[in-house]
């Protein structure tokens, strides 16, 4: 059976985007009316056979009626605004998510802020240079990595996750755990979002456990295992097959409180990577908020060559922006300050860009 794919392109911002939405030659992305799209990509899959062609939105009647159909179904969800379902995030604006890792072997700072006083000191410093998610984890799903004892990542990041509320009470708490004992404790603490980079097949009690708690989930994509997802990655196509997973993953959860993110870096070749980043807009006809995390990884070094994780803020601040263009709402980054500032620079240039 043939299936079909919309993905938005030719994007318009600020003063030019509201000029065509209001002309009705463009529609805004994601109800943002500062970023608007004039044509789509029609993507079609049957067996191994992929065919494309970009299309003027005044033409899409003139597809087949199937694929018509499709395509428009798909449009009510690009163009549908997002629910704003967390605390203190609003999905028209950029969101930055400050990462917090409590662990001694995190591919880029493990071991920087296992202690306490340090990791109180870092969240407060990342939230006021820009954060308004921190996503605390206790567990490193670098690649090679191993799982740990669930007694062991919970001790890691109980402290923080218990009074993490009592002083930053505005502020979006996300966990990033595979285990539903850690989500479940931190549920009980006010945590606001579940971030598992197993997209919810690691540990099989975490539906199950999760459906009598109304909490909002990132649904991640990783390929294998964070053991074993980096030896030799294969799709038939990255950017279909993941969007199909996506797709599968969503009806079983269910719960509309759903962010989705692609994986850069989880069980992808720098090919995957820079594939899924360029064609990243396919997903917003899922119908739901985009969160990517590109900070520092390996893909920027095969790029640049630059091998220290830490020299890679220039590389990382390059995809954010980019993704920001193409209507990405959350970004998950270590070096908040940074990124926040080239956010609120590109951001006002878009917003007054006219052609």
């Amino acid at each position: 059976m043939k299936k079909y794919y919309t993905r938005a392109c030719n994007f318009y911002y600020g003063i030019n985007a509201n000029l065509l939405i209001k002309k009705k030659i463009a529609l805004p992305l994601c109800g943002n009316n500062n970023i608007a799209f004039d044509k789509v990509e029609v993507i079609s899959r049957k067996n191994n056979k992929i065919l494309s062609k970009i299309i003027k939105l005044n033409k899409i009647d003139t597809l087949n009626i199937s694929c018509r159909k499709k395509v428009k179904q798909d449009l009510k969800k690009i163009v549908l605004k997002r629910k704003n379902f967390l605390k203190n995030v609003n999905f028209l604006e950029p969101s930055i998510m400050g990462i917090l890792n409590l662990t001694p072997d995190s591919f880029s700072d493990g071991g920087k802020f296992n202690k306490q006083k340090k990791a109180k000191k870092h969240i407060s410093k990342m939230i006021k240079a820009g954060a308004n998610i921190i996503d605390v984890g206790g567990e490193s799903t670098r690649p090679g990595s191993k799982t740990v004892l669930t007694s062991m990542e919970w001790r890691r990041i109980e402290n923080i996750v218990k009074n993490f509320k009592k002083k930053h009470k505005k502020t979006c708490l996300s966990i990033d755990t595979r285990k539903s004992e850690v989500m479940i404790k931190a549920i009980k603490h006010r945590a606001d979002l579940i971030n598992d980079v197993s997209g919810f097949n690691y540990d099989s009690k975490s539906l199950s456990r999760l459906k009598t708690h109304n909490i909002a989930k990132v649904l991640h994509h990783m390929q294998g295992t964070p053991n074993t997802m980096q030896k030799n990655p294969k799709y038939k196509n990255v950017l279909l097959d993941i969007y199909d997973f996506f797709e599968s993953r969503i009806k079983k959860i269910g719960n509309k409180k759903i962010i989705i993110d692609p994986g850069i870096g989880f069980g992808k070749n720098l090919k995957h990577n820079l594939t899924l980043i360029s064609k990243i807009s396919l997903f917003h006809s899922l119908g739901f908020p985009i969160l990517i995390g590109t900070s520092r990884k390996r893909f920027i070094a095969q790029i640049s060559g630059k091998y220290d994780s830490k020299e890679r803020i220039g590389g990382t601040l390059a995809s954010v922006l980019f993704l920001l263009s193409q209507g990405v709402q959350v970004f998950r980054v270590h070096n908040v300050k940074e990124i926040n500032q080239g956010i609120l620079v590109f951001k006002k240039i878009l917003e007054n860009f006219k052609n």
